[in-house]
C-alpha cells in the first residue's frame, strides 16, 4: 500500500513541526513520519532557551509566540559558575528577557497542537527513501509499507535516513559524553544544592568533565554530567542505576558533596548520550525535490545553544520559502543559500566554545568569556 502527499517530512522534532505549522497557516498541508509511537513516548528533555533571532523569530512565524511566552520559566535565565569545590565564581540574575527559557516538552506540545490531528504519523519508522525522477521520491517503512512525495524533507535528526541522498557525511563523536539524569522536588530533598545550583543554568567545571545543570519549572534540577573522554561510557551498565551512579560518581571524587547529590540523589535510570556532530560547514549539491531540516542537516554540540534554535529556524525559513517562491526548486535553492553559511558559523562557534569547556583551566576561560559578554559595548 502507498501514499502521495505532495509534502512529506520524515521527524516531527522541532524544526520539522515549526515547518509543518508555518505552511498549515498559509494554508499548505503536510504528512509528517514520526518514528516515536506516540507523542508522549519519550521525553524531550530538559530546558531550552529560545533566542530572538531564530527560535523566536521561528514561533512569531508560526503565530504561536504569545503561547510560548505564557509557558516560559520564570528566573530560568539565571546563571551561576561554580568551582569543583561548590563556590560560587559568578552569578548573573538574567531578566533582559532576550533568551526565556521553556520546557522542550511544553514546547513540542504546543506545536503538535497547533497541527490537525491528521497530520503525524505515529510509529512511523523509515528505513529507506530513493528517487524516482523529476524530484519525486518514495518512502519506504518498517511495515512494508511506502509513500510517495513531490518534496521529501528530512528532519529526521543526527542519523538521518533522508541524508545519504544528498550527502556522505556522517556524524563523528566529539569526544565529549554526558549521563543525564534528574533530582525531582530539589529544595525538598537536597536544599543545600538547590540552593547552590541556583533558579537558572548552572556550570560547574573542573579537570575535562563538568556538571551542567537547568532548574526545572516542576522544581526538579535536570543534571548532564559531562567528560571529555574517548569511550568511557561502554563500560558502565546503565541498567543497574546503583553501579552506573557509582561510575560517574568515581570521575567526581574530590567534589563538593553537594554537587555530587546531583548523581547520587537522582531519581529514574541514568541516561548515557554521547555527543555527535556533523562536519562544521557540512552542504551538499542541489538535489531536486529534496532538503534537510535541524541536525539532519547541521548536527552540532550543544556548547552554544544553538541547535534547536537553528532548527526552528530552518522549518520558517523553508516554509517562508516554499510560500514566497513559485517553484519549489527555486524555494529549495533560496533555502539552503542561506541555511549553509548561517549553519556554519554556529557550528565552527559551538566547537569552539566545547573546546574551552573541557580544555586546560576551562573553569577561568569560561570566566573570562562570560565576563567579557556581560561588559558593556563602548
Amino acid at each position: 500500500m502507498s501514499e502521495h502527499h505532495p509534502i512529506a517530512i520524515i521527524g516531527a522534532g522541532l524544526s520539522g513541526l515549526v515547518l509543518a505549522r508555518v505552511l498549515h497557516v498559509h494554508g499548505i498541508s503536510t504528512a509528517i513520519y514520526e518514528l516515536d509511537a506516540s507523542p508522549t513516548a519519550r521525553n524531550q528533555g530538559g530546558m531550552l532557551d529560545l533566542h530572538v533571532e531564530s527560535g523566536q523569530a521561528a514561533l512569531r512565524a508560526a503565530g504561536l509566540f504569545e503561547e510560548f511566552r505564557a509557558l516560559v520559566h520564570a528566573g530560568g535565565e539565571q546563571m551561576r559558575i561554580i568551582d569543583k569545590h561548590g563556590t560560587v565564581r559568578m552569578e548573573d540574575a538574567g531578566g533582559d528577557g532576550e533568551r526565556p527559557e521553556i520546557d522542550r516538552n511544553d514546547l513540542r506540545r504546543i506545536l503538535l497542537n497547533s497541527l490537525p490531528d491528521t497530520t503525524i504519523r505515529w510509529g512511523a519508522k523509515v528505513t529507506g527513501a530513493h528517487a524516482l525522477g523529476d524530484g519525486r521520491h518514495e518512502v519506504t517503512l518498517a511495515d512494508g509499507t511506502t509513500c510517495t512525495t513531490d518534496l521529501l524533507i528530512g528532519a529526521d535528526g543526527a542519523w538521518s535516513k533522508i541524508r545519504p541522498l544528498l550527502s556522505s557525511a556522517t556524524p563523528d563523536y566529539s569526544g565529549v559524553s554526558f549521563v543525564e539524569c534528574d533530582l525531582p522536588d530539589a529544595a525538598t530533598r537536597q536544599p543545600a544544592t538547590a540552593e547552590l545550583v541556583g533558579g537558572g543554568m548552572m556550570f560547574a567545571l573542573a579537570d575535562r568533565k563538568g556538571l551542567l545543570t537547568h532548574r526545572e519549572t516542576d522544581g526538579s534540577v535536570h543534571t548532564y554530567a559531562a567528560f571529555a573522554a574517548a569511550d568511557w561510557l561502554s563500560g558502565i551498565d546503565f541498567t543497574d542505576t546503583a553501579e552506573a551512579k557509582a561510575a560517574v560518581l568515581q570521575h567526581f571524587q574530590g567534589w563538593d558533596d553537594r554537587l555530587r547529590a546531583l548523581v547520587a540523589d537522582a531519581d529514574g535510570p541514568l541516561v548515557p548520550r554521547p555527543i555527535y556532530r556533523l562536519p562544521v560547514g557540512h552542504c551538499w549539491d542541489r538535489v531536486p525535490g529534496i532538503t534537510l531540516l535541524g541536525d539532519a542537516a547541521h548536527l552540532m554540540s550543544p556548547f552554544a545553544g544553538e541547535g534547536a534554535n537553528l532548527a526552528m529556524l530552518d522549518g520558517a525559513e523553508l516554509a517562508t520559502a516554499l510560500v514566497d517562491y513559485p517553484d519549489i526548486e527555486q524555494a529549495l535553492a533560496a533555502y539552503e543559500q542561506e541555511l549553509f553559511p548561517r549553519s556554519a558559523e554556529l557550528a565552527a562557534g559551538s566547537a569552539e566554545n566545547q573546546a574551552l569547556m573541557f580544555g586546560p583551566d576551562a573553569l577561568e576561560k569560561l570566566l573570562v568569556q562570560m565576563n567579557a559578554y556581560r561588559e558593556p559595548v563602548a
